[in-house]
């Protein structure tokens, strides 16, 4: 079950996560961002700083070249959280209007340039929205972050086979997730 208060906590973790995996600017890698975003207690931060030192070994147009030919043009490393699970087929549509009809039920526009599985608006959704004391919140983050953990599980084993850094962001995206995760407690009675 998901923490709704743990993962409001976690918004800041989710704006980084939302801009670091959009196509990069200049400010993208500005040392405060990461500074803003994570201390060194919080559960991604050692996936995360590694990441930062290894983009810090690149200029910013091989940073935006390493960006393009990763997330644009190879089929298993796509931001596209439903793609990998479904393609085309009939359900990943279904799964996309559910997205776009959970966003929108907590006050996010969806641009009509953007598919609702994709991971940098999600993280942003989770950033943006306000959704504590909402009663529908607990089932849709839950199916929101099902969709998420699924897609990054596929996005995380197909970086690391490419020694991409995106592997470590994710990485700590999903640390972030596994700390917002309520252990139930079960009766040995």
């Amino acid at each position: 079950m998901i923490d709704l208060q743990k993962l409001y906590e976690e918004k800041q973790a989710f704006g980084f996560f939302a801009y670091q995996l959009s196509y990069p600017e200049k400010l993208s890698f500005h040392p405060s961002v990461m500074e803003e975003s994570f201390d060194s207690s919080h559960p991604a931060y050692p996936a995360v700083k590694t990441y930062w030192e290894q983009m810090y070994t690149y200029s910013f147009d091989e940073i935006q070249e390493m960006y393009t030919s990763t997330f644009d043009f190879q089929k298993e490393t796509t931001l596209f959280m439903t793609f990998v699970k479904y393609e085309d087929a009939k359900e990943r549509g279904q799964m996309l209007a559910r997205l776009k009809v959970l966003y929108e039920m907590f006050g996010l526009d969806m641009p009509d340039s953007e598919l609702s599985d994709f991971l940098p608006l999600m993280c942003e959704f989770i950033y943006a929205a306000e959704w504590l004391g909402d009663p529908r919140a607990q089932q849709s983050f839950s199916m929101l972050l099902a969709v998420m953990e699924d897609g990054t599980y596929h996005l995380m084993k197909a970086l690391e086979k490419h020694n991409s850094p995106y592997f470590h962001l994710i990485k700590g995206m999903r640390e972030t997730f596994k700390s917002c995760i309520r252990q139930e407690e079960t009766a040995n009675d």
